[in-house]
This record gives structure tokens, C-alpha cells and sequence, in this order.
């Protein structure tokens, strides 16, 4: 075997954690609406929960209003409920067969909140990197103590992958970035 191998193997693994964490960013609300804030809610209908995006569309009316308009006009109240409970911070109001949010301006305790969620979440991040740049070494040791890799080819092996680290990393840090930029507008 190949440390080429071991490294390939845990990069699609690396991609998955920057995916995830732009999900996880795009949830925390800035002063910019957007559908990603509320499509996940899990509203209560029929008595099984689904996520919102799955009981109506969600759409944008300006910078800061998100329109629900659910497939059935029963699922009005439940997804009232659903934001409500949410902890948003939005004003909820229906009007005719629609859920209107009205996200209000963030206040700057509330903005350094945020600036700690967001500062965990890349924690979060980071850490999951490093526990797969572990895995990864671990393994490249173990195959040149069982003479599967030569010694160099370990050393070699443990340069790419702090390369991988630093790049993965670097995305890390653009992503936070990208948001910090947004909570503070």
C-alpha cells in the first residue's frame, strides 16, 4: 500500500466536514434573510415532524422578510408554532394563507453572540480535521512499522497531509471570515 492511498482516502472525508460547516453557517442568521434560516425547522403535521422546506415554499421579500407559504393551509398554525419556538428573534404574523418573518436588526449583544457561535462552529470544524490528519498518521506509521512503507515515504506522507490541514483550514478561516463580514453589516 501506498501513503498516497491512506491520504486519498480520508480527503473526501475533509470535504464532508467544509460542507457541512457551510451549512452549519448559513443557519446562524445575519441581518440578511435567507431560506436556510428556517428550512430545516422541524414543523409538527399529522402527528410526525418534517422539515419546513418539506410542508411549503420559502421565499424572500426584501432583506429582511422570509415568506412561508405552505402547500396546505391546515399546516399554518403548526408552522407558526415551529418558528416561534425556534428562538429566531423574528416577528411572526399570518397573513391570508402565508407565514410572514420579519427578522429585526441585530443588536450588538447579539452580534457578539453570533461571533461566538460562529467562533465554536469553526472550532468545531477544525478539530474533525485534525481527528482525520490522526487517523491518517496513525495509519501511515503503522503500514512502515509492518515494512508497507518505506520510511521516507512516511515522512513524505506527513508533509501532504499537514498540507491538507493547512488547506482545509485556510477554508476554515474564509468561510468564518465571509460571516463575520455579514453578522456585522
Amino acid at each position: 500500500m501506498e501513503y498516497k492511498e491512506i491520504i486519498d482516502k480520508i480527503k473526501p472525508e475533509m470535504e464532508k466536514v467544509i460542507g457541512f460547516l457551510e451549512r452549519e453557517l448559513q443557519k446562524i442568521r445575519t441581518s440578511r434573510a435567507t431560506p436556510s434560516l428556517v428550512e430545516d425547522i422541524m414543523v409538527g403535521c399529522f402527528g410526525q415532524k418534517l422539515p419546513l422546506k418539506q410542508v411549503g415554499t420559502i421565499t424572500l421579500s426584501g432583506p429582511r422578510q422570509i415568506i412561508i407559504q405552505p402547500w396546505d393551509k391546515s399546516y399554518l398554525e403548526a408552522i407558526e408554532k415551529a418558528i416561534s419556538q425556534s428562538n429566531l428573534g423574528a416577528g411572526v404574523f399570518v397573513e391570508g394563507g402565508a407565514v410572514r418573518l420579519s427578522l429585526p436588526s441585530l443588536s450588538g449583544e447579539y452580534r457578539q453572540n453570533l461571533l461566538k457561535v460562529l467562533s465554536e462552529k469553526m472550532e468545531e470544524g477544525r478539530k474533525t480535521i485534525r481527528r482525520w490528519r490522526e487517523e491518517a498518521w496513525k495509519e501511515v506509521q503503522e503500514k512502515e512499522r509492518a515494512g508497507e512503507i518505506r520510511e521516507d515515504d512516511k515522512f513524505r506522507a506527513k508533509d501532504e497531509l499537514q498540507d491538507l490541514i493547512d488547506e482545509h483550514n485556510k477554508k476554515i478561516e474564509e468561510l468564518g471570515e465571509n460571516k463575520k463580514r455579514e453578522i456585522m453589516e
